[in-house]
């Protein structure tokens, strides 16, 4: 079993940044795909980001194309989502997923999942 945790969200302002991090157990850590989501209140679930388990594929969301990079350092079995200039609406929990398929954590259908972190930016 993988079990994934969050950590880094808070409250910032506009413009501002903040790195999240999700570390993950087990020895398959390595093998897997690691993606964001993020969930606003009363909307559904998106997808934000992701990266392969060797890291030379990601894929992004649109709406945070050239502000977001996600990375992972395999060695400290860790995934990680920085996000600069801030929007209002990046307000979210973001949650990270895992699975072994890139195309179904990109899907929402990843087998593993973390408990959030919460994300606000004020205006």
């Amino acid at each position: 079993q993988v079990q994934l945790v969050e950590s880094g969200g808070g409250l910032v302002q506009a413009g501002g940044s903040l790195r999240l991090s999700c570390a993950a157990s087990g020895r398959t850590f390595n093998t897997y795909a690691m993606g964001w989501f993020r969930q606003a209140p009363g909307k559904e679930r998106e997808f934000v980001a992701i990266i392969s388990w060797r890291g030379g594929n990601t894929l992004y969301q649109d709406s945070v194309k050239g502000r977001f990079t996600i990375s992972r350092d395999n060695a400290k079995n860790t995934v990680y989502l920085q996000m600069n200039s801030l929007k209002p609406e990046d307000t979210a929990v973001y949650y990270c997923a895992a699975d072994s398929s890139f195309r179904s954590v990109v899907a929402g259908s990843g087998d593993y999942w973390g408990q959030g972190t919460q994300v606000t930016v004020s205006s």
